[in-house]
This record gives C-alpha cells, sequence and structure tokens, in this order.
C-alpha cells in the first residue's frame, strides 16, 4: 500500500536533513471506499469470474486484489470491474495495512440496515487546521501504471500546472540511465505550455483526466497511529465538505483539527442521496440521483461560539493578572534602587533571545502573513498592548513556532479569527 502524508496540526519544524526539511508527517494505514466494484457484463460471462469475485469479496480481499485475480485468470479482458454507487461505505480487511482495523470500525460503526452489517456512519476526527492538507485534490490522468499528468498550483497560488515525470536522464554515452537521487523528478508539460485548462485539455475532454481526492482522518476508539483516507471523485462532496470547515473555523478561531466540544463532538462522514446535474453527451442538463459522501457537523454551534468567548475572557484574565504582577515587580525593582539598597548593583541586562515585537512580526512576515494583519490578529488575540508584556510577546512568539510548519493554517486562522470582527 502507497502512504500517503498528512501535515501534522502543531508540530515543529524539521531539521535539514538529506531528505530535505519538511513538516511532520505520518503515514496512512488503510482505506475506506466510498462504495462497491462489480463485474461487468463482459467479465460475468467468463469461465471462472463469478468464482474468483465471490471467493475474493468473502475473504475480505481489496478490489485490486480481486481485479489482479481477474485479469490473470482473463488476460484479455482489460476491465473486469466497475464501480457501483451504494448507500454505504466498504469496509475490507484487505485494505488496510493492520486487517484487525476493518473487523473494529465494522464493530463500532457498523449497523444492520437489511444488508447486512454495513459502515453508513462513522465520526472523524481530522490531524491539521488547513482543510487543504486534511482534504487533497488535484485533476490527474492515470496510465496503466502510473499517474501520468497531474494539476498543481504555482508557489503563490495563482496559476494552475499540469505536471508530468521528468524523462529518466542517460549519461554521455546515451546508452546509461543515471541514478535519480530522491526519485523521479516533476516537470510542466509542455501542452497548453505548462498551464492546466481542462476545456483545452484532450485528456480531460476525452474523461481520462478527472477530478480525485480524499479525505485523510482519525476515528475515534479505533487504535492507530496511522490515519486513514476516504477517497472521492466528487466534485460536489468535496466543495460541500470546504463549506462545513471553513464554517466550523470561523467558529473555533481558525481550527477544525480535534474534537469539536468539551464533549468529543466531532465531525461525521455519511452519505446521503441528492440529484446532481450534469451535461449529458447531447449538451443538455440532466439530474441524475447519487449517494454522495457528506461530510456533518452535528454540533451546538452556540456551544463552539462559548467555548471561543471563553477562550477570549481567559487571555483577557491573564493579561490583567500579568499586567498586576509586572506592575509589582516594577515597583519592587524601583524599592530595590532607592538609597539604602545595593545601589551600586548594575541593572538587569535584557537577554537577547527574548521575542520582540519585531522578531514576531518579522517571523510571521517569513511565513507569508502580512505584517499589518499580523498584528491586527496579535492585538485581538492579546490585547492591544500585546507589544508591551512579555508574556503576550512569548505567547506570540510560541504561537508563530506551533504554526511554523503549516503557514497556510496559520494564514487561515488569522483570516477567521479577523472575520468576526468585520
Amino acid at each position: 500500500m502507497v502512504n500517503a502524508v498528512v501535515t501534522v496540526q502543531g508540530g515543529s519544524l524539521a531539521l535539514h536533513t538529506l531528505l530535505g526539511q519538511g513538516p511532520a508527517r505520518i503515514p496512512t494505514g488503510g482505506k475506506i471506499r466510498p462504495g462497491i466494484m462489480v463485474l461487468t457484463r463482459r467479465a460475468a460471462d467468463l469461465p471462472g469470474a463469478k468464482d474468483i469475485y465471490t471467493v475474493g469479496v468473502a475473504a475480505g480481499h481489496s478490489f485490486e486484489q480481486i481485479e489482479r485475480a481477474l485479469l490473470e485468470a482473463n488476460p484479455h479482458c482489460k476491465t473486469p470491474l466497475v464501480p457501483r454507487n451504494v448507500p454505504w461505505f466498504t469496509v475490507r480487511a484487505g485494505d488496510f495495512s493492520n486487517p484487525e482495523i476493518a473487523a473494529q470500525i465494522l464493530d463500532a460503526y457498523g449497523e444492520d440496515r437489511g444488508h447486512g452489517r454495513r459502515l453508513y456512519r462513522f465520526p472523524v476526527v481530522f490531524p491539521s487546521d488547513h482543510w487543504q492538507t486534511v482534504m487533497p485534490h488535484e485533476l490527474a490522468a492515470w496510465g496503466a501504471h502510473e499517474k501520468r499528468f497531474w494539476s498543481q498550483y504555482s508557489a503563490d497560488g495563482r496559476v494552475r500546472h499540469c505536471m508530468r515525470h521528468a524523462p529518466v536522464p542517460v549519461d554521455d554515452t546515451g546508452r546509461r540511465t543515471i541514478r535519480i537521487f530522491g526519485g523521479r523528478k516533476a516537470v510542466q508539460r509542455e501542452a497548453n505550455g505548462g498551464i492546466c485548462d481542462p476545456e483545452a485539455c484532450p485528456e480531460y475532454q476525452a474523461k481520462q483526466c478527472n477530478l480525485t481526492g480524499r479525505f485523510l482522518f482519525f476515528i475515534p476508539g479505533i487504535r492507530s497511529i496511522s490515519a486513514l483516507e476516504l477517497p472521492t471523485s466528487s466534485f460536489y462532496a468535496m466543495s460541500n465538505a470546504v463549506q462545513r470547515f471553513q464554517a466550523i473555523a470561523q467558529m473555533r478561531g481558525g481550527r477544525i483539527s480535534g474534537f469539536l466540544g468539551p464533549g468529543r463532538a466531532s465531525f461525521f462522514l455519511t452519505k446521503v442521496q441528492r440529484d446532481v446535474p450534469h451535461i449529458d453527451e447531447h449538451g443538455r442538463a440532466v439530474r441524475v440521483p447519487q449517494w454522495i459522501i457528506e461530510l456533518e457537523a452535528p454540533v451546538d454551534v452556540t456551544a463552539l461560539l462559548r467555548d471561543q468567548e471563553d477562550d477570549e475572557t481567559a487571555i483577557r484574565q491573564a493579561m490583567l493578572a500579568t499586567q498586576i504582577l509586572e506592575g509589582a515587580d516594577a515597583l519592587c525593582d524601583a524599592e530595590v534602587a532607592q538609597p539604602g539598597a545595593d545601589a551600586g548593583a548594575a541593572p538587569r541586562a535584557s537577554d537577547p533571545d527574548e521575542p520582540t515585537m519585531d522578531r514576531c512580526v518579522a517571523k510571521a512576515t517569513a511565513m507569508g502573513i502580512d505584517p499589518k494583519r499580523f498584528q491586527d490578529y496579535a492585538a485581538r488575540r492579546w490585547g492591544s498592548g500585546w507589544s508591551e508584556q512579555l508574556r503576550c510577546r512569548r505567547s506570540a512568539w510560541d504561537e508563530l513556532a506551533r504554526y511554523g510548519n503549516d503557514p497556510g493554517g496559520y494564514r487561515d486562522k488569522i483570516d477567521a479569527e479577523l472575520h468576526l470582527d468585520a
């Protein structure tokens, strides 16, 4: 199983190594399917195909394993399986590095609605506050064994490029390939000037290039150090999920990771039947019923807002206590400096490593955050006098360090916080 990776919320910056400097990562250890695969009509007529399929399903094999067995028995049948949309998720032992996890999920959250014990709805906890991290997606065209082309945005997020693998380099003789360190390189595709433009893309128009994505999450009560994934190719499922992520983030100060409240409330993934519009081959707009993945957040919204108010109150009370304590410290310093004390003692030198306002702003700017927006956010979070209080500057510095490997998530957090004042 190929492991996907996600950025862990709150992780520290990685050290420089031969493998580069990057965010903390965890592998995925299993896949929950959005539906099932069934035999095509042609494959069903082939000798032994039904038996291979039935035995594989009963044994809990993944659909890839079943398809490989079918191809070995009937090499001339190129596509023996096709997807079928159903109202439940498929959980099969063969899709997990630890097969026991499949049984744990079904035991904990499975239901029998007349088709045996199936997974219709289950809770999820996301490991990052950046929705693009927990729901990665792209336009991609696949060949028989690998991804041929895929979309990728430029560093500033303004241009969507069409990427491909670079040719394997050869030595001066032209007969021997050069060993590549770190894997094959990616380059922009020459066609269309390296721009991803679906309307002008022959692969997209031929339905060879499609939108693909996946949700990355943990399931409460399922003991696994690895995240799980749920793939999807539904534009509607992903766009609706983005709206849910953004709504919850606005009410939680930019956070979508972890539980959503003190009662261990969480997001849920389920499937709902909706009439999905699309354009048929004759250019007509038609609607077809489909079971669509839906991200739910069945939480008390007022409780989320109260939690944020409580956080703000606690921060302001802590700031007031800090001001009082620092005022007392200043008074003690003044008394020490009075005649009769050790007036000849040298004043305490300031620590050069202590975070100043300028250092905090510079660190935020290096993360791609507008300096003024950061100062507006800091004033809202730690008070208008945050730059004058050492403890507030330390809090700001620590928060910048926590989000050092997830600057996009921190920008989302700042935008959500400032949006509440708009």
